[in-house]
């Protein structure tokens, strides 16, 4: 597999835990992007989110103005959000011709029913639309964590068939996470990853700097573990939920742990609607480190 076919810093070994970085943005966070952009490595990955309440023209705005500001676009699918075959067929057409996108992710998502066909990512995977509108990188989601829908067992056979799909359609495979706080849950998923003989590239969800309220909010959101134990190695005490904190401890631990026998690894951050401060951040751990 050419690494750099996801990314060129992929192929050069990592002279800190934030080489290669991606980043995400909703379709509604245009200006945010427009003052962070300037502070954002040329060629950035920028994955747009499928997220309730948006409009498909804004997210097809917003992955063309990633690419004006002179940054890749990644744009989510969420299956079960997709209304139809021909709303999908046309909104890869609209990002491909508009944006030049290359690049996806597709998840599940939230509905506990479909609004249309398609109730899983494989489901998207296999309809053959991504190739014929020339994808060529597709993302699928990782849970260090675990999910709650699922077994460990069942979540790596879910893997293991899309990233089987994915290859057998002629594009290459990516994994990202969900953001989480645990380092050791982290790293203890990503051994067992390539125990299991999994080599696929790994971006790790690491979440951006926010206020402690806004970060727990989040976690609890999306399901992430938040323990008092976790979040005490993260730097966060549940008893005092004033101010903010950075991913600073759980980033320098992953560069610990995270060693040759775990591949390719780069980080993944959600800025949680702050994308300046999370630029900001990243550009002062890579000075520092």
């Amino acid at each position: 597999m050419s690494y750099a076919a996801i990314h060129p810093d992929w192929e050069k070994p990592r002279t800190n835990m934030v080489d290669g970085y991606s980043l995400e943005m909703t379709a509604k966070e245009t200006e945010g992007l427009k003052e962070a952009a300037a502070l954002i490595r040329p060629g950035t990955q920028i994955a747009v989110t499928f997220l309730p309440g948006e409009e498909m023209e804004q997210r097809v705005e917003a992955a063309v103005l990633v690419r004006e500001l002179g940054f890749e676009p990644i744009v989510h699918l969420s299956a079960r959000r997709i209304t139809s075959e021909a709303e999908l067929d046309k909104y890869l057409g609209d990002i491909t011709t508009k944006a030049g996108v290359k690049r996806v992710f597709i998840i599940a998502g939230d509905p506990p029913e479909p609004e249309g066909p398609y109730s899983t990512s494989l489901d998207i995977i296999e309809t053959g639309l991504l190739e014929k509108h020339g994808i060529e990188i597709v993302g699928i989601g990782g849970h260090p964590e675990g999910h709650p829908n699922n077994t460990p067992a069942e979540l790596w056979d879910w893997m293991e068939r899309k990233l089987a799909a994915i290859r057998a359609r002629g594009m290459t495979p990516l994994v990202v996470t969900q953001f989480a706080f645990d380092d050791d849950a982290i790293v203890a998923w990503v051994k067992e990853m390539r125990a299991r003989g999994i080599d696929v590239p790994v971006r790790l969800g690491v979440p951006g700097p926010a206020g402690i309220k806004r970060l727990l909010g989040f976690a609890k959101r999306c399901g992430v573990g938040a323990s008092a134990s976790v979040m005490k190695k993260y730097g966060i005490s549940l008893t005092n939920l004033i101010g903010s904190a950075g991913p600073d401890k759980l980033v320098k631990s992953l560069e610990k742990g995270l060693g040759e026998d775990t591949g390719r690894v780069r980080l993944h951050f959600y800025p949680f609607g702050a994308l300046t401060p999370s630029a900001e951040w990243i550009n002062g751990y890579a000075a520092k480190n």
